[in-house]
């Protein structure tokens, strides 16, 4: 009987064991808000340049976040420190120096050697401190090319500052490059310019390049940087994350005809061949403390357009190999709603169903009246299960209106409000309709109809194709657009200004940018911003840190292949939105995340449409993107590489997350907010 126990558990503990012993590295940037040394600009150049090598960077300008937990500061291989924060408290300190001292890698660069004035003792960990510099443009001198933290690195010329260093710490420090002695220098002989020591089992790596972006922008500072993150974080790390770039599949690319060059680079990007989901999870990152989990992938799922759960928390998928072109005569197509669900509860889905069939591009549905109501331009359709098999046999047209002559500008999001109604958002498509008798004309914003059809009020007016909408737990309406508005607040119903159109929608984002971790990224407009930004779901669960909870919004950034992340606060009578970066990116350049929604298990769940070819419009031409193409029946371009054999879920687990659904059958009047445990 022992042995029986024993064995299973042992298995389960070698399971653990071989993924502990595989990954990337991670790495904790502990960076500033400041105008000086600014690295919410820098921060993003040095991930989106390591991410395809597995070295993942999570972001903070708070030392209290970084170096007040030991627990989370020993999640991570490294610390990177740049930044001009002037003190640290005792327990920060004690953090930091046990972290390096039983084995964490340290890697402050440039302004980190003027850090936390005072501990002295600080100095004396980085191996020296600022004192003073100039500025010019200059090479720092290798010294020593064999050592292993300067492997690939080659000396590189920039415009930086000359810094000169004070506190010199010699123990167990090793000088690997030196700036030589310039005009003006209060010294003739070289400086220190990099170098590596040792404390405890831990290794520090310290250079003084990074002043501005003419460095953070440079390749040779990424190698160096690289370099040195992989010799900081010790021989365990790097032979743990070889063992991981040795087990995943290489990206491979081949040229093809009909990629968009609207970057107007000198070559367009080459085409990159799919992955498996669980080997496009291999470049993808999410936050330390939360991890990835495939639930479905294709053939279960293709082209996912949007997802909600019942009340026996089984996911249902709305999928469309129909958008963005295939118009059908009759409206009769080749879409779907599938229900997925996990029978077994191993987190994975094992059974389909198809729900409805014969659809043509459905954007959206949601629960309703024991049926569901499917977003389906020009009509909204209401289908029931009449007889407990899980296939609609009702099927009816509950109202029509909306505009089909953009199929990436109708109706989108649909989901219940807390006053009972049906909320969903439309873009330049409009809905142009009657209900009840009453003419109806609007686009570009959010509205809300009964469930019966009876009737439809637009509520937000916005300035763009609204593709998002979602609820903090006070019920204000927040939503997202898909041009450059990531982030606006539903502060006025429009029903207040009766007949006079106004704006009643205001963009909230304190930055519409958004950070891949790859560079090979395609964006027609709104370069390096949410070109396509969609949804904008809470943290309304205890499936995130406490401090995100009715905080942190999520949008969807596909073009950026990444799910990015704001911190609604109030302000004055509203809210503004901090950008707070990305909470899941991936550097497989089909990862396109449409729709983020938290689940009823509390967790965040992720649809992926996983295509090469996001970008909906404008037709290519050869003037603007190097080919000519053709407008479909959708308004979107054309393209032989749109995919339609893929697509995948995720959920993304916090770490001691119950992340059981529970099952409310006998509370069918609740809808998928509802699920969420509080």
């Amino acid at each position: 009987m022992k042995t029986r126990i024993l064995l299973p558990f042992l298995f389960l503990l070698s399971l653990v064991f071989a993924q502990a012993n595989d990954g990337p590295i991670r790495v904790l940037f502990l960076g500033h808000n400041s105008k000086h040394h600014p690295s919410n600009e820098y921060y993003p150049l040095i991930a989106k340049a390591l991410g395809q090598d597995a070295i993942y960077f999570d972001y903070t300008t708070s030392v209290e976040e970084a170096l007040g937990d030991a627990k989370y500061l020993g999640k991570f291989d490294v610390l990177l420190l740049y930044a001009n924060h002037g003190t640290i408290k005792p327990n920060q300190w004690k953090n930091l120096k046990s972290f390096v001292e039983n084995g964490g890698g340290f890697v402050p660069v440039h302004c980190a050697s003027w850090c936390f004035g005072n501990e002295p003792e600080f100095d004396q960990l980085v191996g020296g401190r600022f004192k003073s510099h100039q500025g010019a443009i200059f090479s720092a001198r290798v010294t020593d090319a064999k050592h292993p933290a300067m492997k690939d690195v080659k000396a590189f010329e920039a415009w930086d500052e000359t810094y000169f260093h004070t506190n010199h710490n010699p123990k167990n420090r090793k000088v690997l490059m030196v700036r030589d002695a310039m005009k003006g220098d209060p010294h003739s002989k070289p400086e220190p310019w990099t170098w590596v020591r040792t404390q405890g089992k831990g290794r520090v790596f310290y250079t003084a390049s990074g002043h501005d972006a003419r460095v953070w922008s440079h390749a040779g500072f990424h190698q160096l940087l690289k370099s040195g993150i992989l010799w900081a974080a010790g021989d365990a790390a790097r032979a743990r994350y070889e063992k991981f770039l040795a087990g995943r599949a290489p990206l491979k690319y081949v040229k093809r005809d009909n990629i968009p060059n609207y970057e107007k680079r000198p070559e367009p990007l080459p085409y990159q061949l799919p992955l498996s989901a669980i080997e496009s999870m291999k470049y993808t990152q999410a936050p330390v403390g939360f991890r990835l989990e495939l639930f479905a992938a294709e053939p279960q799922i293709v082209n996912p357009i949007y997802m909600q759960w019942d009340e026996r928390g089984r996911l249902w998928v709305a999928e469309s190999v129909d958008y963005p072109n295939e118009i059908k005569e009759g409206r009769k197509g080749n879409d779907s709603i599938k229900i997925l669900e996990d029978t077994n509860g191993d987190g994975k889905c094992d059974k389909v169903k198809v729900f409805a069939d014969g659809l043509n591009i459905p954007t959206s549905f949601t629960f309703a009246r024991g049926g569901i109501i499917v977003a389906h331009a020009p009509e909204f359709l209401f289908f029931k299960d009449t007889d407990g098999d899980d296939k609609a046999d009702v099927r009816e047209v509950l109202f029509t209106g909306f505009g089909v002559g953009d199929t990436h500008a109708g109706p989108s999001n649909l989901r219940y409000g807390f006053d009972n109604w049906i909320y969903g958002t439309v873009g330049y498509s409009r809905f142009n309709g009657t209900i009840s008798g009453k003419k109806h004309n609007f686009g570009m914003g959010v509205f809300r109809f009964k469930s019966d059809g009876s009737d439809i009020e637009f509520l937000h007016q916005f300035n763009n194709n609204t593709w998002g909408v979602g609820f903090n737990e006070a019920g204000d309406v927040f939503g997202s657009t898909a041009n450059n508005n990531p982030t606006f607040f539903g502060g006025i119903p429009a029903t207040v200004y009766g007949a006079n159109r106004a704006m009643s929608a205001k963009m909230i984002a304190s930055t519409p940018r958004f950070y891949p971790i790859t560079p090979n990224i395609r964006q027609v407009d709104a370069f390096n911003a949410y070109t396509a930004g969609c949804g904008h779901a809470f943290a309304t669960s205890s499936g995130f840190p406490k401090s995100w909870r009715d905080r942190r919004a999520f949008i969807c950034g596909p073009t950026g292949n990444l799910l990015g992340m704001y911190d609604i606060r109030k302000k004055d009578a509203g809210y503004e939105a901090i950008n707070a970066f990305s909470f899941v990116a991936s550097a497989d350049e089909w990862f396109s995340p449409i729709v983020a929604e938290v689940g009823p298990d509390g967790n965040m769940w992720v649809a992926d449409w996983y295509n090469f070819i996001i970008q909906h419009n404008p037709t290519p031409n050869k003037g603007r993107a190097g080919y000519d193409a053709k407008t479909g029946r959708g308004n979107a371009h054309i393209n032989p590489n749109r995919d339609r054999q893929h697509g995948r879920i995720y959920r993304v687990v916090y770490e001691g997350h119950d992340s059981k659904a529970p099952k409310l059958d006998a509370t069918k009047h609740l809808h998928a907010k509802d699920l969420v445990k509080p």
